[in-house]
């Protein structure tokens, strides 16, 4: 899933580059509030499709005696500083624009491009008009990565147990993107035709308000990553019964298992063995167990097995 993710993100990364010059000109040659708001917007996504590639390779480093479960974490906690940087550089810095756009309204000035006088609405529709194509693909890249993940889930609660946050936050970014170019380019045209230039400082604020609400999404959803999540129903399930399905395994008292990154899962699991097996038993059922948890499930890198009395994993404190 890592290749689906880097791709999604350098194809991200390069869209945005390009959306955001076009639209900084834009703003440059018209003074659009909207424009420049769209191209704070795709600044930001640049950078942090960045800090995901970022995180993505600081999350391969090998597990050493500081951090002896590895770093893939590390994914999670740049995932976490996009989401802000969505809130903060993206939607607040659109807010405030809009605000002030809206206290001091001025129609998009025209601009002069090889000696030509070009109204600033055109200009403006022509770059906005480039940024959907370019934005239309970077999202159908990050839609395909996404849907080989999903399976048959619906996307959102596909979304929700997705333990790979750099997917579904380049997803998220281009949904918002896209439904930010779409309020753009209703602010620029009903401010010319209704004549309303104040129309381009709502619409700033309407890309600010998508952006707050997509980077608080994220953050709800990067943050229980960060603290630590159990690996999916499904798969806790298939633990439990290949635990049951062991000749000399009395009960499962308990399946614990969490995501230490995307591809990285550990399990804890307290068995309550038959009180007649020998130890050297014991330690070739436990190594059995072992090989076919990872085996079965190939993000499964760190077992741990405990042995104890289904009364005494009752009577110990959670």
């Amino acid at each position: 899933m890592a290749h689906e993710s880097s791709s999604a993100i350098y194809t991200a990364a390069g869209a945005n580059l390009a959306i955001a010059a076009a639209k900084f000109v834009g703003a440059f040659l018209t003074g659009s509030s909207a424009m420049l708001a769209e191209g704070v917007h795709s600044l930001v996504d640049t950078a942090n499709q960045i800090l995901l590639l970022i995180g993505l390779k600081r999350a391969k480093r090998p597990a050493d005696t500081r951090h002896p479960f590895g770093y893939g974490r590390e994914v999670y906690f740049y995932a976490f500083i996009v989401a802000l940087f969505i809130f903060l550089g993206g939607g607040a810095f659109a807010i405030y624009e809009g605000i002030h756009k809206i206290h001091y309204p001025e129609a998009p000035a025209d601009a002069v491009i090889w000696g030509r006088t070009i109204p600033g609405v055109w200009v403006n529709l022509g770059i906005l008009a480039f940024a959907l194509a370019a934005e239309s693909y970077s999202c159908l890249v990050a839609i395909r990565a996404f849907w080989k993940e999903k399976g048959g889930r619906p996307p959102i609660t596909a979304i929700r147990r997705s333990k790979d946050p750099a997917l579904f936050t380049v997803l998220v970014e281009d949904v918002a993107a896209l439904l930010g170019l779409v309020v753009a380019f209703a602010g620029v045209v009903l401010a010319h035709v209704l004549d309303m230039p104040v129309l381009d400082g709502w619409s700033s604020i309407g890309i600010g308000l998508i952006l707050v609400g997509m980077a608080i999404f994220l953050m709800i959803e990067t943050h229980g990553l960060l603290i630590g999540e159990a690996a999916d129903p499904e798969l806790v399930s298939d633990i439990h019964a290949a635990m049951r399905a062991e000749p000399g395994v009395g009960h499962v008292n308990a399946v614990l298992t969490q995501h230490l990154g995307p591809s990285d899962i550990l399990v804890n699991v307290s068995l309550d063995m038959d009180d007649d097996m020998r130890a050297g038993e014991i330690e070739t059922l436990v190594t059995r167990l072992e090989t076919t948890l990872k085996r079965r499930h190939p993000t499964v890198t760190r077992v741990f097995i405990e042995v104890q009395s289904r009364q005494q994993a009752v009577a110990m404190p959670a």
